[in-house]
Parts: C-alpha cells; sequence; structure tokens
C-alpha cells in the first residue's frame, strides 16, 4: 500500500511538471517548434510512461485485494476451524464426563460384586464343610456298621458252636439280621405240651446261652414267646396271649435267677398266635410256629457309642 501511495505522489508531480512546461512554452513565443515537437514528444512519452506505471499499479493493486481477500478467506476458515476445535473439546469433555460416570459405577458395581463373591465364597465353604462333616458321619455309620455286625457274627458263631452239642439242628436255628443276633428255640425243647414249665433240657439250653451273655455285657436280652393257633383255655392259661407271654417270662426268670443275668438287660414279650413261620393248617407248621425267640441286640446307649466319633477308631 506504502508502494501504491508513492507512485500516486510521483504521477502528481508529473502533472505539475507538464503544466509548468506548457506554461514556459506559451510564454516564450521565442522557442522554435522543433523544440516545441520534442517538448511535446517527451511529454508524450513521460505520460506514456506515467500510464503504464498506473497500469502496474492498478495490477498490483487487483494482486493486493486478491491476496487480501485470500487472506480473508483464509481467516474465516481459521475462525470456522477453531469453532469446530472448540465444539469437538465440548463434546470430548462431555465423553470424559460419561466415562467417568461409568468407570465408578463400574466400580461401585465389581464393589457390590465382590462383596457377593465373598458371600458366595463363604456359603460354598459352608456347603463343604458341611458335606465333609456328612461325609465322616457316613463313614462313621458305615465303621459302626461294620463293627456292630462283625461282633453279631462272632456272638453268632459263639452260639452256634456252644449249641450244637447235643442237639438237634430242627430244634436251634441261630442267625444274624441287620444289627441283632435270632436264636430261635423249638416248643418242644423248652417247654411241656400246653404249659408255661420248663424242661430239665431247657436248663441246660439257657445256661449255654447265659454263658455267651455273661461275655457280652453290652448287650440286651429280648425273650419272645409264640404258640400256634390252636384255642387253649386252662385253669393257668387264658389264652394264646396268656401262654406265650408266661413262657417268655418263665425264660427270663430263668436266665436272671439261676444264670444271674442283668434283669435290667432283660425283656420278656408274647406275641401270641401272629407273626407265623409257617402255614397253621398242617400239624409241621404249628410245630414251627410254636417257638421261642431269644434277640440278643445291643443297647441303645453302647450303639451310640460306636456313632461317637471319639470311639470311631476304638
Amino acid at each position: 500500500m506504502c508502494k501504491i501511495q508513492s507512485m500516486i505522489t510521483s504521477m502528481s508531480k508529473i502533472k505539475i511538471l507538464t503544466l509548468m512546461i506548457i506554461f514556459a512554452v506559451g510564454a516564450t513565443s521565442c522557442v522554435s517548434k522543433k523544440k516545441l515537437a520534442q517538448a511535446e514528444e517527451s511529454h508524450k512519452q513521460a505520460l506514456e510512461a506515467l500510464n503504464q506505471k498506473l497500469d502496474r499499479c492498478a495490477l498490483e493493486v487487483d494482486d493486493y485485494k486478491k491476496a487480501n481477500q485470500k487472506c480473508e478467506q483464509e481467516k474465516s476458515v481459521a475462525l470456522n476451524s477453531v469453532s469446530l476445535k472448540d465444539e469437538q473439546i465440548a463434546l470430548l469433555k462431555r465423553q470424559i464426563e460419561d466415562a467417568i460416570q461409568v468407570r465408578d459405577k463400574q466400580v461401585t458395581q465389581v464393589g457390590d460384586l465382590t462383596v457377593l463373591t465373598q458371600s458366595a465364597n463363604d456359603n460354598i465353604k459352608q456347603t463343604l464343610d458341611q458335606l465333609e462333616k456328612k461325609d465322616k458321619y457316613i463313614r462313621l455309620l458305615q465303621d459302626a456298621k461294620t463293627k456292630a455286625d462283625s461282633i453279631n457274627l462272632a456272638l453268632a458263631v459263639n452260639l452256634k458252636s456252644v449249641l450244637k452239642e447235643g442237639l438237634d439242628d430242627t430244634d436251634v436255628e441261630v442267625k444274624v439280621d441287620k444289627t441283632v443276633v435270632f436264636v430261635n428255640l423249638s416248643d418242644k425243647m423248652l417247654f411241656q405240651s400246653g404249659s408255661s414249665n420248663l424242661t430239665a433240657k431247657a436248663n441246660d439250653v439257657l445256661g449255654k446261652i447265659a454263658t455267651i451273655l455273661e461275655s457280652r455285657p453290652g448287650m440286651e436280652v429280648m425273650v419272645e414267646g409264640y404258640t400256634d393257633n390252636v384255642p387253649i383255655k386252662t385253669d393257668c392259661i387264658d389264652d394264646n396271649w396268656d401262654l406265650s407271654v408266661k413262657r417268655s417270662t418263665a425264660v427270663v426268670k430263668v436266665l436272671q435267677n439261676k444264670f444271674k443275668i442283668d434283669p435290667n438287660k432283660l425283656i420278656a414279650a408274647g406275641r401270641g398266635q401272629y407273626n407265623t413261620l409257617a402255614d397253621n393248617g398242617t400239624a409241621e407248621g404249628r410245630a414251627t410256629n410254636r417257638r421261642t425267640r431269644i434277640i440278643i441286640l445291643p443297647k441303645l446307649d453302647q450303639f451310640y457309642d460306636l456313632l461317637n466319633p471319639a470311639n470311631a477308631g476304638n
């Protein structure tokens, strides 16, 4: 812009110079035409030069305008870019805030999950502890059953060994059923027909059984009396119920009084004509049903001792 102003100033000076020359030519009438022509030519050249300079200045002005317009456009673009950047920054700030909120929420959820996980782990541990205790108890039951079975088996073997001497196999039956030992004694070996009076042979048999019982102080003894279905009625016996009870009581009294078995371990029970082993329609069946059964079983407290973990290894 300074260059343009300088050019305009030069043009003004040329115009003034031209006027002075014209004035001088007009005032000096003695100047020859030749010199006037020369002056005009010189003036013409000066004007052409000035016009050329003016054209160049106009071109430069136009270039400066274009450059200024381009600068304005670039400035506008830059301002738009800055505005866009500001919007992007604001958007990024919002995204960061949202991300922080999500993170805080996730941290809270993780904390809750940690609490839940710890609680779940505690529940699992408790369940495993309970299962372990149940497993130990099951093993204890198995060990107790094995021990009880072993005791009963040994008891049955001993009973068979002492009872087989001098006795018919049909009169005595010894067997192990679950946790108890059964000794079935025939009616004809123990009692007189239709009576609760014991025979001499009965004392011998009961004495052998008492010997085994003395070696097993932890056992209880239940004596059950059974009859057939033939009705009975005497001065001493009312019916089969009465007969079965009196027979079982007679056996218990002998074990207590003669063989000194602790009465606290003895139980007498009458089963009458029920719980038969055979058909009462035949003589053989009725003979089978007339019997006395001695049941040898562990005391409840002794059985519970077997279930006590402190005694598991004994």
